[in-house]
């Protein structure tokens, strides 16, 4: 009787761990890395009689838990790219928000100014048009500034989101690290602790969310963390992450491990994935793109607009000022590695030829080096300074020593700096500093039709002017005199209707000259002996003007310069959202795999929980039926 009773019993105990096993399934079906248990049933082993063996019924040997350990991993580094991806793309679509288009965006801006000078064409001396041209320009200068604002703003909050993720790292590693404790304190009795596995599966998956990470197990149960080749997590202790500064004083621009008084600064394209790699990346490439996008249009558009303006005549007869704030440059930021005490700074040379980027200045003697240009890694080498790159003169300063680098951000705090100089109308130095005289013996047909001076390369008139002889061809000639280039005494060929350019100012004739006529290009100022033509003529508001139609931005208009920036981020934004789209896609069909083999399915535990339940009673009727056998047998006695 104690033979079935055992049996009974067994079964019994067995089928109530099964029950409670899949209560603890059903109870913990939405939790968050929770993988399904199942208990393993085993068959006693049976007792030998002269019949033969006869069973000894069942035991529940352990309870496992449905885990690939592949997928699991797979799930986890997936879900950190997708997490990367997504913390960039969000930026960048905020970064686009600052850049808008249309009649509100900074390109409409620049051409309403561009086109103000139009209405001084037909009237350079009414003061409101004058005014509106000012009040153009303020609105400009106003829209940079505020442009470069937000984008600082938007670095304010990437540096907040980095401190955030860092800090959740840290908790996170320190909570892994724990449970490494009590899984190694559990390991040593033989059985499998679970639902700390689980719970550690977890932490892991959620530290991917902000940085990728590998693994490596230990003999005691327990799991090394690392990030990159930097161990986070080593048994039960935890190093710390943290945000430092990099080797030119840039704060919070590496994120580096911390283990005791050593710092390794992790290689930011060895993270792999994660949210705060995501956050780097944008704060590395996509920020400062933005940035000198911005900043390289508004030093363009200051440079180019006031040297056309200082070639012009004020309302008073005065060459023209500053009309935009002259925009100082920053000098590099020396590397703290330096041993050398020299110092760079840097001018514009040719705005047409502005790239934007940063650059880096490498050191490798006294005025021997390279300059690299960040945004695509090319470098220019160099054997003496200054040195000329992209439309920048570099300038390094005694004291260099070979290995000194410094990192050269040019165009960092160009837009915020943007403004006007003056206030009154009057000092719009919209007409032409050079007019045109017919000779009072002319004979022939001959009319000038366009005089205009342009910014670089031009020469203002000797006393006595410039002045071009004609002779009768076939075919016609003119000669020059007081000029510089041309040189005086050159002879070209006269065309009607063709521009003649002549020391940085271009003259168009029509008509047919006779022998013996001139033209003659001198100093419209009055006090240069002028007559005054400067307060008939815009001359120099046509330039300003037409200063739209330049190419200085990558070869394109400066019209088309801020369709060119949000072309170029719209292009990364959009690139961004795809890489998304795929990472997230890959993401959650890996999750779906990991849940087919770990996730909780309610209706088979369902079919489970009858299937046990219907062996619990069947385990308590062979209990009955023993029970009542034996009070047979003991009646039978009595």
């Amino acid at each position: 009787m104690s033979t079935l009773l055992n049996l009974g019993a067994r079964a019994l105990l067995a089928n109530t761990a099964a029950l409670q096993t899949i209560g603890h399934n059903i109870s913990n079906a939405n939790t968050a890395g929770y993988s399904v248990q199942s208990v393993v049933l085993a068959t006693v082993a049976g007792q030998y009689t002269g019949s033969g063996y006869i069973g000894s019924g069942v035991e529940a040997t352990t309870v496992k838990r449905s885990y690939s350990e592949f997928l699991t991993r797979q799930a986890a580094l997936t879900q950190s790219i997708a997490s990367m991806d997504q913390a960039r793309s969000d930026k960048l679509s905020q970064l686009q928000d600052i850049f808008q288009a249309g009649d509100s965006g900074l390109g409409a801006a620049v051409n309403s100014l561009l086109n103000a000078f139009s209405d001084l064409t037909s009237a350079p001396t009414d003061l409101t048009a004058r005014n509106v041209v000012l009040t153009r320009a303020n609105e400009l200068a106003s829209m940079f500034q505020s442009a470069a604002a937000q984008i600082a703003d938007t670095q304010s909050g990437v540096t907040q989101e980095l401190q955030n993720s860092v800090s959740a790292i840290n908790t996170l590693a320190s909570q892994i690290a724990a449970v490494n404790e009590q899984i190694a304190r559990v390991t040593g009795n033989g059985q499998t602790p679970n639902d700390l596995l689980d719970q550690r599966d977890q932490l892991i998956n959620d530290l991917n969310q902000y940085v990728q990470t590998s693994t490596v197990p230990a003999d005691d149960g327990t799991l090394s963390v690392f990030v990159g080749s930097q161990a986070l997590v080593l048994g039960n202790t935890a190093a710390q992450m943290a945000l430092v500064a990099d080797g030119y004083g840039n704060p919070n621009a590496q994120l580096a491990v911390q283990r005791g008084s050593v710092s390794n600064v992790l290689d930011e394209n060895a993270l792999g994935g994660g949210s705060v790699a995501g956050l780097l990346k944008f704060q590395h490439s996509d920020l400062p793109e933005a940035t000198n996008l911005l900043g390289r249009m508004a030093l363009t558009i200051t440079e180019e607009v006031n040297a056309q303006h200082h070639i012009g005549l004020t309302l008073d007869g005065t060459l023209g000022g500053d009309f935009f704030t002259p925009q100082a440059l920053a000098n590099g930021l020396a590397a703290s590695a330096n041993t050398g005490t020299a110092s760079v700074s840097m001018s514009v040379a040719d705005t047409s030829m502005l790239v934007a980027s940063d650059y880096q200045v490498v050191m490798t003697g006294a005025a021997s080096g390279s300059v690299v240009r960040k945004s695509d890694g090319q470098a220019f080498a160099f054997t003496a300074v200054p040195v000329q790159v992209d439309g920048l003169q570099f300038s390094v300063s005694a004291g260099a020593a070979a290995g000194d680098s410094f990192l050269v951000q040019p165009y960092a705090n160009t837009a915020s700096g943007m403004g006007t100089v003056f206030s009154s109308p009057r000092d719009l130095a919209v007409a032409s500093t050079i007019e045109p005289q017919i000779g009072a013996a002319n004979t022939g047909s001959m009319t000038v039709t366009a005089l205009q001076a342009h910014a670089g390369g031009f020469v203002m008139p000797p006393v006595g002017g410039v002045a071009l002889t004609f002779a009768a061809g076939p075919p016609l000639t003119y000669t020059l005199t007081g000029s510089t280039t041309p040189p005086s005494g050159f002879t070209g060929n006269y065309l009607s209707g063709q521009t003649i350019t002549i020391d940085g100012w271009d003259l168009t004739l029509q008509g047919t000259p006779a022998t013996g006529d001139t033209v003659t290009v001198q100093d419209a100022r009055p006090a240069s002996g002028g007559t005054g033509y400067y307060t008939l003529n815009a001359g120099n508001a046509s330039a300003l003007m037409g200063l739209r139609d330049k190419a200085v931005f990558d070869g394109s208009p400066l019209s088309d310069g801020y369709a060119g920036l949000i072309a170029q981020l719209g292009t990364r934004t959009q690139s961004a959202q795809y890489a998304t789209t795929v990472s997230q896609t890959i993401a959650a069909n890996t999750e779906s795999s990991r849940a087919a083999i770990s996730g909780v399915n309610l209706d088979e535990e369902a079919a489970k929980l009858i299937q046990f339940q219907q062996a619990y009673q069947a385990s308590s009727k062979l209990i009955q039926v023993s029970q009542s056998i034996f009070d047979s047998l003991i009646q039978t006695l009595r």
